[in-house]
């Protein structure tokens, strides 16, 4: 089971070291927002495994979607099962906005 990572934790993370974040918002609420988090690329939750293929197993993987509960949760657990040091973001994007952490337009 994925444990979380906190928005200060995660700063610090990727501060020193590589580290993959995944923005597994659902589709509609990601095409309906500007923004995501610095550094993050957009994923499909629905198709994460799939995807986990394209990750360096290496990395530390941190995923997130809006609120932190049941869908980055779920990714974060499937990647854990498939052998990656995976963590979901406590809080989620709302949390890491309104904390006033960094965030980019969408690609």
């Amino acid at each position: 089971m994925a444990t979380p990572i906190n928005a200060d934790d995660l700063l610090d993370l990727a501060k020193k070291s590589p580290v993959h974040i995944v923005d597994v918002r659902r589709k509609p609420v990601f095409d309906a927002s500007s923004s995501v988090i610095a550094g993050a690329v957009w994923r499909n939750p629905e198709e994460v495994n799939t995807w986990q293929s394209t990750l360096d197993e290496q990395r530390e993987v941190v995923v997130y979607c809006v609120h932190g509960h049941q869908v980055s949760q779920g990714c974060a657990d499937a990647l854990v099962q498939a052998g990656f040091k995976a963590r979901y973001l406590e809080g989620g994007f709302e949390h890491w906005a309104e904390e006033g952490k960094p965030v980019e337009a969408k690609p």
